[in-house]
Formats: C-alpha cells, sequence, structure tokens
C-alpha cells in the first residue's frame, strides 16, 4: 500500500500561524476596546453626548491603541517606515469607525437595544469581518516588513 500523502511542514503550520494571529488580534481588540467604551461611556454619561457621537470619537481613540498594538505584538510588521502602515490603517479605522457608528446609530437608535450592548454587538462584527482581514491583508501585510 503507498503511504498517505503528506503536507509540507510549511502548509501544516500555516493555518496554526493564522489562528495565533487572529487570537492576538482579538486579545488587542479587547485591549482596544476598552479604551474605546471607556471614552464612549464617559463622553454619554459624563457629557451628554449623543451615543453615535460618542462612538466615533472611542472608536478612534481605541483605533490608536489597537495601531501600537497591530504594529508591534499582533502582525510583528514594526521594520520599516511607520509612514505607509499609518496611512492605510487610517483609511481601514476611518472606515471601521464609520461601520461602528452605523451600526450603533441602527441598532441603538432605530432598534432600541441598549447602547453598550449594540455597540459590543457591532464591534464584535466589525472586527471580525473587517477589521481583521484588512489589517492582515492591507496594513500589516502579515509576515512582510512594510
Amino acid at each position: 500500500m503507498p503511504p498517505l500523502a503528506t503536507r509540507p511542514a510549511e502548509a501544516r503550520t500555516a493555518g496554526a500561524g493564522s489562528w495565533r494571529t487572529l487570537g492576538r488580534h482579538q486579545i488587542g481588540a479587547l485591549a482596544a476596546t476598552a479604551v474605546d467604551f471607556g471614552v464612549m461611556i464617559a463622553l454619554v454619561q459624563a457629557a451628554g453626548m449623543s451615543p453615535a457621537a460618542a462612538t466615533a470619537i472611542g472608536a478612534t481613540l481605541g483605533g490608536i491603541t489597537n495601531f501600537m498594538l497591530g504594529r508591534a505584538w499582533v502582525f510583528r510588521s514594526h521594520s520599516g517606515p511607520v509612514g505607509g502602515q499609518a496611512i492605510r490603517y487610517a483609511l481601514v479605522s476611518a472606515a471601521g469607525a464609520a461601520w461602528n457608528a452605523l451600526g450603533e446609530h441602527v441598532l441603538a437608535d432605530r432598534v432600541h437595544v441598549q447602547y453598550v450592548l449594540a455597540r459590543a454587538l457591532v464591534s464584535i462584527a466589525v472586527s471580525l469581518c473587517w477589521s481583521f482581514p484588512m489589517h492582515r491583508e492591507f496594513v500589516f501585510q502579515e509576515g512582510k516588513a512594510t
């Protein structure tokens, strides 16, 4: 009987590396989200700002936190010039902030989901469906120094 075909070592570990990177991305996202939500809640509760506007400000500050973690730890893409990454990150982050604000508006203002719960649901969806793929493939280009 012929031996079973096996995948090369690189192929076997590539999937595991992607899962590890996703795990680091989610941990970084949690840290950035703590900044994001803290600012959002403080602006709504203490300053009387609308949840959608406070979401945009919180997402911006959380984005700065996320960029620093993404470059240094999540994607380990800290060699080379930071400028190109920062521009790409700003574009992706601005779109992410818009997705978050739109989602917050729809769920909190139109569907009447409590604003913090709405923000959590939208944040998870945006992180998995927008931020992680765009950071990996466009901003930090996993495995490549930019």
